[in-house]
Parts: C-alpha cells; sequence; structure tokens
C-alpha cells in the first residue's frame, strides 16, 4: 500500500509544480521590481506544462504489461509468437496500451537466436519503447510489475507472482492479473 500510496503522490507532482510555477510567474509579472525573474520563472512554467501535459497523456492510456515469457505458452504448451500477436491484438481491441516483457531467452525459444527488443518488437508489431528483454541473469518478474506500477498498469499473466507478493503486494488485487488461454482453440482473457 505504501507504494501503491508512493506512486499516486508522485503522479501528482507534475501537476503541483505547474500550479506553484504559475503562481511564481504571475508574481513575477504583476509584483513591480520583479520582472527580471520572468527569465526563471517563465522556463519554469513551460517545463511544469510540458511535464503535466505528459502525465495526463500518460494517465489517458489504459496501459497492460504481457508477461511475455508467459504469454508466449498459453497455446498447446509451446512458445508461439503467434499467440503473443493475438493476445496484443485483443488487447488493442479491449482499449489497452501493451507493453511486454521478456527473459533473455525468449528469442532462443521464439526463434532459435538471440532477440534484442527492437527484433521482438519489430514481430509483435509494437514500438520499440514498448518491449524489454531483460539482461541474461535477471529475472523478469521484477521488471514486470515494476513497468506495471509505474504505468499504473495491470499485468497478463498466468503466473501468480508468489515470490514477489512481499515486494509488489498489488498482485493480490482483485484484476491486477489478467489470467487467459485458449480453450477450444479460441483465446480468451479475464478481465475481472
Amino acid at each position: 500500500m505504501a507504494r501503491k500510496a508512493g506512486y499516486e503522490a508522485s503522479m501528482k507532482t507534475p501537476y503541483l509544480l505547474l500550479v506553484v510555477s504559475s503562481i511564481a510567474l504571475v508574481g513575477t509579472l504583476l509584483i513591480s521590481g520583479f520582472s527580471a525573474f520572468v527569465l526563471v520563472t517563465g522556463p519554469a512554467f513551460l517545463a511544469s506544462l510540458i511535464l503535466a501535459l505528459r502525465a495526463l497523456t500518460k494517465r489517458s492510456k489504459r496501459w497492460v504489461i504481457l508477461d511475455g515469457s508467459n504469454v508466449m505458452y498459453w497455446r498447446d504448451g509451446t512458445p508461439q509468437v503467434e499467440t503473443l500477436r493475438e493476445v496484443v491484438q485483443e488487447l488493442r481491441a479491449a482499449g489497452y496500451t501493451p507493453g511486454v516483457v521478456f527473459d533473455a531467452n525468449a528469442g532462443y525459444l521464439l526463434s532459435g537466436k538471440y532477440q534484442h527488443d527492437g527484433a521482438l518488437a519489430k514481430v509483435l508489431g509494437l514500438p520499440e519503447e514498448r518491449v524489454m528483454v531483460v539482461p541474461k541473469g535477471s529475472p523478469a518478474d521484477p521488471a514486470i510489475l515494476t513497468a506495471a506500477l509505474d504505468l499504473g498498469a495491470k499485468v497478463v499473466t498466468n503466473d501468480r507472482y508468489r515470490d514477489w507478493a512481499e515486494q509488489h503486494p498489488e498482485v493480490n488485487d482483485p484484476g491486477y492479473l489478467i489470467r487467459g488461454g485458449y480453450k477450444a482453440g479460441d483465446l480468451w482473457l479475464n478481465f475481472e
């Protein structure tokens, strides 16, 4: 809960900066003798306006993070890039903005060779900045959970993240983990 509260407070920071810089700019323009400070308050106001607009754009998207190394096994228990593509397409159709995080060996499992962020992004039809392959020897789970927390996103996976529940208690929140799979060849996702 403390991490979530910290996240919510950090999301308010750009708006707080905008209010403070607006007051400072108006003050320098209205109070005689302070007009020279507009060289400081003006750029500060513009910078805080840009931060606030970026935060608003970031918040308006409904982010979802796919546990790529989990989802790629959903169909027939074998790693398939087509499964990932179908899940990404279904999430987009549901109004989500997907990002995908993979273990370092995902490329080997999918194509027999290492694939970096850009290569997997291209295969999935996603911008490169929305795909991450964690470094060799690092688990993907903390990167998935941190990305989801930073974006206020849900996580698409059948993993329960029990090993990470103490550091990320949000994994126990109803609806935080979106489970899925295939029944009779049809994709299903549980958004509840």
